[in-house]
């Protein structure tokens, strides 16, 4: 019993395909300046936190995303934010 053919296919429109496969290379990350990047004073006793829970978590957002280690997540947001052009401290690593 032979197999069955899988099917071909031509492109027929090169420039459509060839934007199609640069569009999937394409990524948009938007930090928006009126989010609470510093954490909010809580009133309770002890030390503060210097970063609100959606810092930390955009932070391990794009190490989970991108695969890396802690250290290299703190230089990938502080580039990020350099680029934006906002002025705000990254979490370390620690």
């Amino acid at each position: 019993m032979s197999r069955p053919k899988p099917p071909t296919y031509k492109t027929r429109n090169w420039p459509a395909y060839n934007e199609a496969l640069k569009r999937r290379g394409s990524l948009t990350i938007w930090f928006d300046p009126e989010m609470s990047w510093d954490a909010a004073p809580s009133g309770r006793r002890g030390r503060q936190q210097s970063y609100s829970d959606a810092a930390i978590q955009t932070c391990l957002s794009m190490k989970v995303l991108f695969g890396m280690a802690l250290r290299q997540t703190t230089g990938f947001v502080e580039s990020l934010l350099q680029l934006v052009g906002l002025n705000w401290a990254v979490p370390d690593f620690s």
